[in-house]
């Protein structure tokens, strides 16, 4: 099922992805097993998988507390159903729930959708990294955004 809807996302939005269709389309078995090593959360409709979300935590032990939301997508036809806030609340309890207090993303300066769905989803954008993403050679900006998943974090900066 990941496989599929991978594959599925990097098709259909391939400028809004950091990898290609192409590589991810010539991974072994192995290596499509290796990219589950952290969680990814599947959504399904009329039991097909239609929607995706990765969560990639920090190794470093002084980073471990932070945490990345990738590979996220939501099939076209079912976007504003209200997947991706599902997709984003099981993605922030698991989170939550391994002791993660910042959530992290990166959205593509150009997935202009993505980015309000964010911030109406209580992230902001804390900065932007020019040309951070090539896509049939044309440099696209990524935008960094975050949210806190503990009062505590948010508490110790105020301080």
């Amino acid at each position: 099922m990941f496989r599929r809807i991978r594959l599925e996302a990097l098709r259909s939005e391939p400028s809004f992805f950091a990898s290609s269709y192409e590589e991810w389309a010539t991974l072994s078995l192995v290596e499509w097993k290796k990219r589950l090593t952290d969680p990814v959360f599947v959504a399904f409709y009329n039991a097909e998988p239609v929607g995706m979300a990765g969560l990639l935590r920090q190794r470093a032990s002084r980073m471990a507390h932070r945490a990345t939301i990738i590979m996220v997508y939501v099939r076209r036809n079912l976007r504003g159903a209200g997947l991706a806030s599902d997709l984003l609340r099981i993605v922030a309890d698991h989170a939550r729930t391994a002791g993660i207090l910042p959530l992290e993303l990166t959205v593509s300066a150009e997935n202009t959708t993505a980015k309000r769905f964010y911030l109406r989803e209580e992230f902001i954008e804390v900065g932007r990294i020019p040309g951070g993403l090539l896509h049939d050679g044309r440099e696209i900006d990524d935008i960094v955004m975050m949210r806190r998943l503990s009062e505590q974090c948010a508490l110790s900066e105020a301080t």
